[in-house]
């Protein structure tokens, strides 16, 4: 196999600068949200980061990676550290752990707390020993420091943040409900530091699935398209990280939605006639991409194989072209759906009237998933639903990870997909209430097919949206650049001196 293209990209400086953005609007949200309750201006918000984890119970160290809230508000790639922001004066104070001193050994340098105060740009670093006598040192009101901690439920895990400890916190009177959803919603709408990150990890990840494309071949295995995607975003991007698990799935298995876990671990021979759906985003300091790219594995589509994938393309052009400020993400999905029924109608699968599909969730059948998700620092990032928001509970918008309008600056995929899933098929072919709208024919026929999808990145702006995956996405373009044909990447630029879209 020929070793990878030189990349057009060259991994970006990291602006600090990010960070103390990303602090000073919780610190003027947090003061907003105090002054409208008449609370008083004092406390400090305090975050414990990621600890480093150990293969069960061996001595071997997981590669670590900053959990994600700490990451936001300070950037720090290392584990152990705690970081505090002063509620009455906006100083930002991290604490490193006191290193043992064979460390040095071991591990490298150790470094004194000036390295990482000039690293993360923060007022002042001190030891993780000292948290309960500085912050009652630096404490100017009367009675007990107050502490907002983080504590919330992440909608898409349902799993709760982790509470931060030290020794000496009973010291401190805790708020345990105020700042979960004033950061999370922070997250949610992006400045152009951030978008500008989460656009490069979407460029090289365009550039390593282009180049995924170009040498897939029948006869492969899959788990040689995703080394091909780890080389490439990690030799050209310097992306360690990947945003999730890749998922390269090929023939039937393109049906199964998180394909390429450890019990599926992308591992078939690529067959004449199966279509590929590679689902891979490289993530670069801590800001990720989501991708998904569809096509067949010889580099030409047949006949079904079209019908299908534009029936997809075709769902995923419309949302784009209806994304604005305002519209309801729940629509967006009820548009996806419209459109691949329809489709799938004009082609023979369905019969009937497709408001009627509509009406008894038929979509759900075909595409069980959600349209999309919020994207950043996580790969679903949170702030999906705010406090109260019910899910809705009908099949396939159930799945939605989020319910919400869109705002300008938030980041969200659009990846609408079509699959033939028999757990799915069979129990709908016998449904009274839906199976007049099959054609058994035609469906039989496509049981083994597997599944399109075809997922984007795109930037909610003031007017419309932005989208930041840079892919071949028709036919003729996919069908080019597997016969050898160039494809650029067009860059697109959010910088600008406020650090906002």
């Amino acid at each position: 196999m020929a070793s990878s293209s030189p990349s057009s990209m060259s991994p970006p400086m990291i602006p600090m600068e990010l960070h103390s953005l990303n602090r000073e609007k919780l610190f003027n949200s947090l003061r907003d949200h105090l002054t409208s309750c008449a609370r008083p201006l004092q406390g400090f918000v305090l975050l414990q980061g990621g600890e480093e984890q150990t293969r069960h119970c061996t001595d071997h160290l997981e590669l670590f990676r900053q959990e994600s809230y700490f990451a936001y508000l300070f950037g720090v790639e290392e584990p152990g550290f705690y970081g505090t922001i002063d509620i009455a004066s906006g100083k930002s104070m991290l604490f490193i752990p006191r290193l043992p001193v064979d460390y040095a050994v071991w591990m490298g340098k150790i470094q004194p707390p000036s390295h990482f105060q000039e690293k993360y740009k923060v007022t002042q670093v001190l030891y993780t020993d000292e948290i309960k006598d500085v912050l009652l040192d630096h404490y100017h009101a009367t009675g007990a420091p107050l502490l907002f901690l983080l504590h919330g439920l992440n909608t898409d895990s349902n799993k709760y943040s982790k509470l931060a400890e030290f020794q000496g916190i009973e010291k401190f009177q805790t708020d345990l409900n105020t700042l979960h959803p004033i950061l999370t919603e922070c997250r949610v709408i992006k400045s152009n530091l951030e978008l500008a990150l989460i656009q490069y990890a979407n460029d090289i990840s365009s550039e390593a699935h282009v180049e995924v494309m170009r040498k897939t071949k029948v006869g492969m295995k899959e788990y040689q398209l995703e080394s091909m995607f780890l080389h490439h975003t990690y030799m050209y991007g310097g992306c360690r990280h990947c945003s999730y698990t890749c998922i390269c799935a090929t023939g039937d298995n393109s049906a199964v939605l998180h394909y390429g876990h450890a019990a599926a671990p992308n591992d078939k021979t690529l067959q004449e006639g199966d279509m590929a759906l590679l689902d891979m985003g490289a993530e670069y300091h801590f800001y990720g991409s989501d991708i998904t790219c569809s096509f067949p594995v010889n580099g030409r589509f047949t006949r079904d194989q079209s019908l299908l994938y534009t029936a997809v393309l075709d769902a995923h052009d419309a949302v784009i072209s209806a994304m604005r400020p305002g519209v309801s993400w729940v629509d967006m999905h009820k548009l996806a759906e419209r459109v691949i029924l329809e489709s799938l109608k004009k082609g023979n699968l369905l019969v009937g009237d497709v408001d009627k599909m509509m009406a008894e969730r038929l979509g759900a059948v075909f595409m069980p998933h959600g349209l999309g998700h919020l994207l950043g620092i996580d790969t679903h990032d949170p702030g999906g639903y705010l406090k109260g928001a019910e899910r809705p509970k009908e099949p396939g918008l159930s799945s939605l990870r989020t319910s919400r309008k869109l705002l300008k600056g938030m980041v969200i995929t659009v990846e609408p997909g079509c699959y033939f899933i028999d757990a799915l098929l069979l129990p709908a072919l016998e449904s009274p209430a839906v199976s007049e709208f099959f054609n058994r024919v035609e469906i039989n026929r496509f049981r083994a097919f597997g599944g399109v999808r075809i997922e984007s990145d795109v930037c909610v702006t003031s007017s419309g949206c932005v989208n930041m995956s840079k892919c071949p996405r028709k036919i003729e373009e996919i069908e080019a650049v597997m016969a050898g044909a160039p494809w650029p990447i067009e860059k697109t630029t959010f910088l600008s001196g406020n650090g906002q879209v």
